[in-house]
């Protein structure tokens, strides 16, 4: 019997492949059981965070995540469904509004500063409130907020930042400029009325704004003039206008600075004996994990191993943004759900290096996005059916339809008139696009709440649906900076205290029992 209804064709798909235990109610009651046990035995960790570290997947939503967990499950061998992706192994969840001030669908710019910044923001707009206007440079002035990442270096931290797409992207760049138009990469973006009237470009902001320890990502062609080749394409050129060599700037007056641009001097670098690192290894975004050059390029997850074995030397702690970029967010803008999904791969395994290097006791570790995308995850697929594989039904056209699908985008395509068929093969390919329902040029984001997923101290304070903006709040908290330097935090745990004090812990709950003796002695 179809309990679906359904009566259009079924494919004949292989039987589902549920797991031998399942199948018995023990194992579900068993799992059931370790779970609450787990959740019994949680408790707060009220201590200082000596580090923070902000992982932003950008465009993953919720269906995104799900879809990667199955994907990486099935890439280590299993089914997909029952397996656990590192950031779900975080013990704190939360829902985040994503909208911005001025649109109920955000951009990447307007959820940056609300996420690092602490203040929502307009859509396209950096560093600033929403009392600045897009693409008015004037109303930058009197504007300018200040990043979690800028609080903490002012706090005496290192900071750093992590992309997988150029470092001047929006993410990245709400964490260090003030600008009114995200676009304006370099001086070569913008006009000379708004350059006269002093607003830089965001190139320019990031080595003169915040004093940054780790810079690691792409954005090359930003850095250098017109007349500077690329050093792996040597017939591209930088487009500065200016003339200056902003990782000339960088460099200038740092102590154990270095800058690199391929993976063989990237993996020269000590991290025991650098203070400063600035790594661009492509002149835009990097390339998608897909088709990264393992040679010339090093993955997500061993930039994020060299920033923490840097940015960890400071006695005083760290800030960490690390995002995979674009990379999530652009496979999906190009309805290519095998390289987005891809790259959330590779993001969770940054995650779970980042998990190894660093202890729940002092560093606060937050997975979020800054929005979502009109990706969709369903069909009647059996237990393991590949991610990017096909439905067991086909659809009322008689033709099969992949289980991964998005509600607009490049994706959309007729052939005489009528919706494509699609096979297994074709489903499979890197560069299939699937399909969409209604025609764009560029698939775009959705509106709906994101997750937040946290562990380490004041982890908990993550809950419930917030405004994006509350990220910020509680990972300054956290750390004891600005605005939150009077937090009254403890930096460890206090130690057991065995010279015979009385603990306070204890001279309360006398207290408390006092009322109750002196009844009893009344009596």
């Amino acid at each position: 019997r179809n309990h679906n209804h359904c009566k259009t064709p079924t494919l004949i798909l292989p039987e589902p492949k549920a797991l031998k235990n399942e199948k018995h109610p023990s194992y579900w009651n068993n799992k059931g059981k370790q779970a609450l046990h787990k959740a019994l035995d949680m408790k707060p960790n009220v201590r200082r965070a000596k580090n923070t570290i902000l992982f932003l997947g950008d465009g993953m939503g919720i269906p995104t995540v799900t879809a990667a967990r199955i994907l990486k499950g099935q890439m280590n061998g299993g089914n997909g469904e029952e397996f656990s992706l590192a950031m779900d192994t975080f013990p704190h969840l939360a829902l985040s509004k994503t909208y911005n001030v001025d649109q109920q669908m955000p951009d990447s710019a307007g959820t940056a500063t609300a996420y690092l910044c602490g203040v929502k923001a307009n859509y396209g707009t950096l560093g600033l409130s929403a009392s600045a206007l897009r693409y008015n440079c004037n109303s930058t002035f009197g504007n300018e907020v200040e990043s979690v990442l800028h609080r903490a270096k002012m706090a005496g931290k290192s900071v750093g930042i992590v992309s997988t797409a150029r470092v001047q992207h929006a993410s990245p760049g709400a964490a260090y400029s003030h600008t009114a138009n995200r676009g304006w990469y370099a001086d070569s973006d913008m006009n000379t009325a708004d350059i006269t009237a002093g607003c830089r470009d965001i190139a320019y902001q990031l080595v003169h704004n915040t004093d940054i320890n780790v810079i690691l990502g792409g954005g090359r062609k930003y850095m250098f003039s017109k007349e500077t080749p690329d050093p792996e394409y040597p017939s591209y050129k930088g487009v500065r206008n200016d003339k200056i060599d902003l990782t000339a700037v960088w460099l200038n007056n740092k102590q154990n600075a270095k800058y690199v641009w391929n993976k063989d001097e990237f993996d020269q670098v000590n991290p025991e004996k650098t203070d400063y690192l600035m790594g661009l290894f492509e002149p835009s975004d990097c390339r998608y994990e897909l088709e990264r050059d393992h040679t010339l390029d090093p993955s997500l997850t061993e930039m994020v191993d060299k920033a923490i074995k840097i940015l960890r030397r400071n006695p005083k702690g760290y800030y960490l943004f690390v995002e995979d970029e674009g990379r999530i967010d652009h496979g999906h803008h190009g309805s290519g759900a095998k390289f987005a999904l891809t790259e959330a791969v590779e993001f969770d395994n940054a995650i779970e290096r980042a998990a190894e290097l660093t202890s729940e006791l002092d560093t606060l570790s937050v997975v979020t996005a800054d929005h979502s995308h009109v990706f969709s995850f369903g069909g009647h697929s059996n237990r393991g059916n590949p991610v990017l594989g096909l439905s067991r039904n086909l659809a009322e056209d008689k033709k099969s339809f992949t289980t991964t699908l998005y509600g607009n985008g490049p994706g959309y395509k007729l052939v005489n008139g009528s919706r494509a068929d699609v096979n297994t093969t074709e489903a499979d390919h890197k560069d299939y696009k699937q399909q969409s329902a209604v025609p764009l040029d560029s698939e775009t984001h959705g509106s709906e709440d994101v997750a937040i997923f946290a562990k380490g101290p004041m982890a908990h304070l993550f809950h419930g649906v917030q405004e994006q903006s509350y990220i910020a709040h509680v990972m300054a908290y956290a750390a004891c900076i600005e605005p939150y330097t009077d937090c009254f935090i403890p930096d460890l745990e206090p130690e057991p205290d065995h010279t015979g004090a009385t603990n306070p812990s204890l001279i309360v709950l006398l207290m408390g029992l006092i009322p109750a003796l002196l009844s009893i002695i009344s009596v």
